[in-house]
């Protein structure tokens, strides 16, 4: 019996990159608040470059409330799905190159999202990672937190409860 040779690292990498840009570009609002996602392993982070129009206040200068609690839910919503995506195309069950031809999952739906802002966002490039607190089968709950130069030093937080899309379509 012969022993199949694991796939170059090269080949897992690029896959995972496809599939992570073939769900992040499906979503024309990510792309219009310029939300970017950068993937180490399974983990992600948000990153949503500074633009004079996410600007709510001008004479402070800070980042519209509008846009944080949009990028916060951005974040929720693209590690919810991730996290599902992740698990089928690790399996061998999803094809990754069905995701780069426009066959993506329904995203999940929000129930409900409260955010809290510590502080104002600073006119600068900002940062965010979530945690799963639980995904089931129809439910997930999920916690958010950004900041922008110190990772200790939070400018908002959120959490958030989602009805979960089924997974076998």
């Amino acid at each position: 019996m012969t022993r199949q040779r694991p796939e170059p690292v090269q080949v897992v990498k690029q896959r995972r990159d496809a599939a992570l840009k073939a769900l992040v570009h499906g979503v024309p609002y990510i792309q219009f608040l310029g939300i970017e996602f950068d993937r180490r392993g399974d983990e992600l982070t948000a990153i949503l470059p500074f633009d004079d129009r996410l600007i709510g206040n001008p004479f402070l200068p800070a980042l519209h409330g509008g846009v944080t609690a949009a990028f916060l839910e951005v974040t929720a919503i693209i590690e919810l799905a991730w996290s599902m995506i992740w698990e089928e195309m690790e399996s061998g069950r999803l094809d990754a190159a069905a995701l780069g031809e426009g066959r993506l999952p329904r995203l999940p739906k929000t129930i409900d999202f409260t955010v809290d802002y510590l502080r104002s966002g600073l006119p600068r490039d900002a940062y965010a990672r979530a945690r799963v607190n639980r995904s089931g089968r129809r439910y997930a709950s999920v916690h958010v937190e950004a900041w922008q130069d110190n990772r200790a030093r939070l400018f908002a937080q959120a959490t958030g409860h989602f009805l979960m899309s089924g997974r076998d379509g």
